[in-house]
């Protein structure tokens, strides 16, 4: 049997990092990609295939790709969009550039990418296309706007292009994980420096809970090793008829099942709560 090989972006650490191990060792060809050139290198050094793919930057994703392509003689039988990044803060203090910033990587980038890579699986005649969105995909959470709205965006472009994709060989999913072990907390502080003003802002006192779980984290006592997203990633892979979405923690499930049975108004009032 032919070796199946699969493009992960985001392999730095945390869940993409742990999806590379994962189907490696499940017998997959893996191509790690990394934003930054120095986690490329650190990913060869494990021995994995490792093209520099930066959403943020177009030719980057075109680049990694043909790359990616050269190795495999053509051919790629599934994309996991795994790269994304937080930029925590209140919305009324989000500017223009940090929302277009984010979104810049957490969906046009993975769009560009993806509408690349549908002309090789159509002409293979199947495909695997994976999307990881969150459990803030689902529902609101306040102080996480702008990411919010970004994985708001990706359920809905992921669903709409599942369906047009329904007459053809290639299957949309969606992973939906809530708290996982990552960096994702310590890779938002650049952002959050970078775009809030908090100093002038007319929340400038309940900023300080967010500093506190910004700088120094928490436990949550419903986060999961970033394994867990591993093996629904395997399921939604490997299994003849995927579904569409894989809910992973319990904050997921819930999410999900209070979206279905609640009014807006009582959701607000429980997700609010924490």
């Amino acid at each position: 049997m032919t070796q199946k090989n699969i493009l992960i972006t985001g392999c730095s650490s945390g869940i993409g990092y742990d999806a590379a191990h994962g189907l490696r060792d499940a017998g997959w060809r893996v191509f790690a990609s990394c934003r930054k050139q120095a986690d490329c290198d650190r990913m060869h050094a494990l021995g994995f295939d490792s093209p520099r793919i930066d959403y943020a930057d177009p030719h980057t994703i075109r680049d990694g790709l043909a790359e990616v392509l050269l190795a495999t003689g053509g051919t790629l039988d599934a994309l996991y969009n795994n790269g994304a990044f937080a930029c925590p803060g209140a919305v009324e203090d989000l500017p223009r550039g940090g929302l277009e910033s984010i979104f810049q990587t957490n969906l046009f980038g993975v769009h560009d990418l993806t509408v690349q890579v549908i002309p090789v699986m159509r002409a293979q005649g199947h495909g695997r296309i994976v999307n990881c969105s969150s459990v803030l995909g689902l529902v609101g959470y306040k102080w996480r706007g702008a990411y919010v709205a970004t994985k708001f965006a990706l359920e809905g472009l992921t669903d709409v292009l599942r369906m047009e994709m329904a007459d053809t060989g290639i299957k949309v999913i969606l992973l939906e994980p809530g708290p996982i072990a990552s960096r994702i907390r310590e890779n938002a502080i650049p952002h959050f420096e970078r775009w809030f003003d908090t100093e002038n802002s007319a929340r400038r006192d309940q900023y300080d809970d967010l500093k506190k779980r910004l700088y120094k984290g928490g436990d949550d006592k419903f986060q999961l090793p970033a394994s867990a997203v591993t093996a629904k990633l395997r399921r939604a892979l490997e299994h003849p008829r995927p579904k569409p979405r894989y809910y992973i923690t319990t904050p997921t499930y819930l999410a999900g099942a209070m979206r279905r049975v609640l009014s807006t108004r009582l959701l607000d009032a429980v997700i609010s709560r924490g």
